[in-house]
């Protein structure tokens, strides 16, 4: 989920290189934007349906702010079948290479393959990428489970729909099943779907050695015409904070296997006989010999105490009381579970308020609907200097202090602590220094196209970058969105993608969703360029489908220009925000006015009634639509 909009906007004419972006945050979003619609062709939209001419006055052909090198090619009108995934030009291996089979990285697979290309993804891990195995996916499991806990333990909301449930409980390890499993389908199902296609699926860490050239595993090595680079992020965990959760699966299974290999050898070198690789490898003595060393590797469950969300997915225990350093949309998500299962939750913000991405009306409400009526208290405008584990019976300590003066405040003693302060792009070992390419703040600078940008400000040829290792929406479907308008670019088509009209969604109960600016940002927008902001809002609890569930808590935000209709956000608290937010982004994506949509016909009784009234409660000074050809929120 992204919380917070950041516009760059620079003259036609510059060739400067892009300015270099903010520290991490997974909470920002870096949008060069272009100037006209006439350049856009919208995710999903041809330039046809819009009336507009194929002019490529902008776009990922003539570059306003970096030196150009040209990747127009005639477009390809080929089919490619499962058997033969395409055919690659005589010159490389494939037409498209993929590093990292993530969400991004398999659409723009998919969508590579229909458009013709012969398509190789590298993946060193599993497929899926952090959504499918450590993210988006699992944690909306637990979240599942979380939602029906609070209603079967909310006594007055099922008396109020005449009700008797008896006192529910849950099973953990059910529950951390239910998440594994869930995870485990989903990735089956990416895995299955590439190769059906006839992706080729090639296994190992890949490294660009230069130009289209790409090794995997050991010394295997791959050309393509073009590469796109989909590596994905990680846990950030900030200085001070020592993380004591066990090593992945993949990871201790490796330095376990090195250990006893090791250990091994050094007792055959001392005796100057192989008796040990013949009766400890292939003799029952094995089984008893990997125990022993597993034992000495790897740390109880128990001592896992400060742990990322890699780690709180696994749900191995669930604490009393956690602290949740971070009060961002990971946060929240976790303490929506947490409090649900029982656990006491503490929040330590950076920042004076809680949730300082979302827009400042919906963090109010969130505060007062998602926080106080739980079991939660809060610090912010705290740092957490240092985090250190429990031990010996010793509860973890969390030193906070001033987030502006730096003097000390206080000491938390609590069972386990969440860091959610965000996520940091993964690039290790990518070889981008073969290529002249230097991360700002750890991600890969990328023109307006997801074109990569090497040190002296130069376009790096047939090379682009998608999803969180760019920074400009750590989101998994804008990474596959990004990863379809790359293979758009590729065959010939422009395609720039309109990164405002992408929704973002938290998956509390209720959920809370939001696509385009807050209102502090439009409103200096609005200073900025010389236009009026309104807004308009409608309550969840005039909504019918809301009263008949007995969820009427809830609010719709509308942040719009009253002089033309432009839809500038839209900010959704209540039952099925996430969903609801679908209506407005593609408005958004589309270039419709409020003056337009506001007569669309919705079903009744519906939550989609929500929108409706939303818009049409907005007063725009004329009813006259504006022509498609003027700017949208970009």
């Amino acid at each position: 989920m992204q919380s917070s909009l950041s516009l760059s906007f620079s003259p036609g004419s510059s060739s400067a290189a892009p300015a270099p972006r903010s520290r991490v945050p997974p909470d920002f979003l870096h949008i060069a934007a272009p100037q006209t619609l006439a350049s856009l062709r919208f995710y999903g939209i041809r330039r046809e349906v819009l009336g507009f001419s194929s002019l490529r006055r902008f776009g990922c052909h003539f570059s306003r702010r970096v030196h150009v090198v040209s990747h127009e090619r005639p477009p390809r009108r080929l089919s490619a079948s499962a058997s033969d995934n395409g055919s690659a030009s005589k010159s490389f291996d494939y037409d498209l290479v993929i590093i990292g089979a993530g969400v991004g990285g398999h659409g723009a697979a998919l969508h590579a393959v229909e458009k013709g290309l012969k398509t190789a993804i590298i993946e060193g891990d599993v497929v899926g990428g952090t959504c499918v195995n450590r993210g988006c996916v699992p944690s909306k499991a637990l979240l599942a489970v979380s939602g029906r806990m609070r209603e079967l333990q909310n006594d007055h909301h099922l008396k109020a729909l005449g009700l008797q449930v008896d006192a529910a409980g849950y099973d953990r390890k059910g529950v951390a099943d239910h998440a594994n499993n869930l995870a485990t389908k989903i990735r089956n199902n990416l895995t299955n779907s590439m190769k059906s296609l006839g992706v080729d699926i090639l296994t190992g860490v890949g490294t660009i050695l230069g130009p289209q050239k790409v090794k995997y595993g050991k010394d295997n090595v791959v050309t393509a015409r073009d590469i796109i680079v989909a590596t994905g992020s990680v846990p950030f965990v900030p200085k001070g904070i020592q993380v004591d959760g066990k090593l992945s699966a993949l990871k201790a299974s490796i330095l376990i296997h090195k250990i006893e290999v090791s250990i091994i050898l050094l007792l055959e070198t001392i005796i100057h006989r192989d008796y040990f690789t013949k009766y400890l490898f292939f003799s029952p003595l094995n089984g008893f010999f990997h125990y022993f060393i597993t034992c000495l590797c790897l740390e109880k469950p128990t001592g896992k105490t400060v742990i990322t969300s890699d780690h709180a997915l696994k749900l191995e225990f669930i604490p009393d009381w956690i602290a949740i350093v971070g009060s961002g949309y990971i946060g929240l998500e976790f303490s929506d579970v947490y409090t649900a299962l029982g656990s006491e939750v503490t929040f330590v913000e950076a920042l004076d308020q809680l949730m300082p991405g979302f827009d400042p009306e919906i963090s109010k409400l969130a505060q007062r609907v998602l926080i106080n009526p739980r079991n939660i208290d809060y610090h912010t405008g705290v740092f957490a200097s240092k985090i250190t584990p429990a031990k010996d019976g010793k509860p973890v300590t969390i030193e906070l202090i001033d987030a502006k003066t730096k003097e000390p405040k206080d000491t938390l003693e609590v069972d386990a602590a969440l860091i959610a302060t965000g996520r940091a792009p993964f690039t290790q070992g990518l070889g981008l220094e073969n290529i002249n390419v230097v991360t700002q703040h750890g991600f890969i600078p990328v023109d307006e196209c997801m074109r990569v940008v090497d040190a002296n400000g130069n376009l790096v040829p047939h090379l682009y970058c998608i999803g969180d290792a760019n920074g400009k929406m750590m989101l998994a479907h804008a990474a596959s969105a990004q990863g379809i308008s790359v293979v758009e670019q590729v065959t010939g088509n422009d395609h720039v993608l309109n990164h405002l009209s992408i929704p973002a969604a938290c998956f509390t109960h209720p959920e809370i969703s939001m696509v385009g600016l807050t209102e502090p940002q439009a409103r200096e927008k609005a200073q900025k360029e010389g236009f009026e902001v309104r807004i308009a809002k409608t309550s969840f609890k005039a909504n019918t489908k809301a009263l008949a569930e007995n969820e009427g808590e809830g609010l719709a935000k509308l942040i719009y220009r009253p002089d033309n209709g432009e839809i500038l956000g839209v900010h959704i608290l209540g039952l099925h925000a996430a969903d609801l937010i679908h209506e407005a982004s593609n408005a958004i994506a589309l270039g419709t006015r409020i003056q337009d949509i506001k007569y669309a016909v919705h079903a009744h009784p519906t939550l989609s009634e929500v929108i409706d009234e939303l818009f049409k409660s907005a007063k725009v000074h004329s009813e006259v639509s504006s022509p498609a050809s003027e700017p949208v929120a970009v």
